[in-house]
């Protein structure tokens, strides 16, 4: 791990994989904010990256936008495609996925070149689109196996306090969401679930690791549940040598 100018940096199997945070102000484009503002901020990212940054525009499913030729990149960023996750093999190209509780996941197959970034919130989760996001992995030559996730901020099991009959819903289809929270509440734990959906994808449990920080305790990160209001931070991969 080390620190970058524009945010959290890490090294997945290769690829960089990064988290903003507050400090890098909001990047989405759907919250109110000056849309030229944002795009000054997401411009700032790509500058640092030395690549094209790639967003879908995310709507809670398990849908996969696959990133495969130069058109696809300057289609997307032309107009976001509908999706909850994006999956590549170029190296010309950085994902990026926006979140303020919901889970985000980054993945690689550094063998195979392969990297995906995904946005797995509850609905998102008991969908399917962690096992969609490796399918469409697999789909370009990656293993499961050899499949490294990092699963980036959320909301944390003490804090995602949900109604008893959601508890119920939820756990039904994904156990290991079973949670409480602090005041001994109905919770769910997203990060457990998103664990547990990409182990039943065929991830390894030493290929996973879970960065254990609360998008509602910490003030450095954007947080919905905390203040409606808020921006969004992103989740970005990328396999370019330029911004290793």
């Amino acid at each position: 791990m080390s620190s970058e100018s524009c945010a959290r940096a890490f090294d997945l199997s290769g690829a960089r994989a990064l988290f903003t945070g507050v400090a890098e102000g909001n990047l989405a484009l759907h919250v109110g904010d000056d849309p030229n503002k944002v795009r000054a901020r997401r411009e700032v990212l790509e500058r640092e990256l030395g690549v094209p940054l790639v967003f879908v525009e995310q709507v809670h499913s398990a849908d996969v936008a696959i990133v495969r030729s130069e058109r696809d990149v300057h289609a997307m960023r032309e107009r976001a495609h509908v999706a909850d996750a994006l999956v590549t093999d170029r190296s010309d190209v950085a994902l990026a996925i926006m979140v303020a509780d919901c889970v985000p996941v980054l993945l690689a197959d550094e063998q195979r070149g392969v990297i995906a970034a995904a946005h797995a919130g509850r609905r998102g989760l008991l969908g399917g689109v962690l096992g969609a996001s490796v399918e469409a992995m697999v789909g370009l030559g990656a293993r499961p196996a050899n499949i490294r996730a990092l699963i980036g901020p959320s909301v944390c099991g003490r804090c995602y306090e949900v109604p008893e009959p959601m508890f119920r819903e939820s756990v039904e289809i994904q156990p290991a969401l079973a949670s409480r929270t602090s005041w001994n509440t109905p919770a769910l734990d997203l990060p457990a679930g998103a664990v547990a959906a990409l182990r039943d994808a065929g991830l390894a449990a030493e290929g996973i690791e879970v960065l254990e920080r609360c998008t509602l305790e910490s003030e450095e990160l954007f947080s919905y549940r905390r203040d409606p209001r808020t921006g969004r931070f992103a989740g970005v991969i990328t396999r370019s040598p330029r911004a290793v």
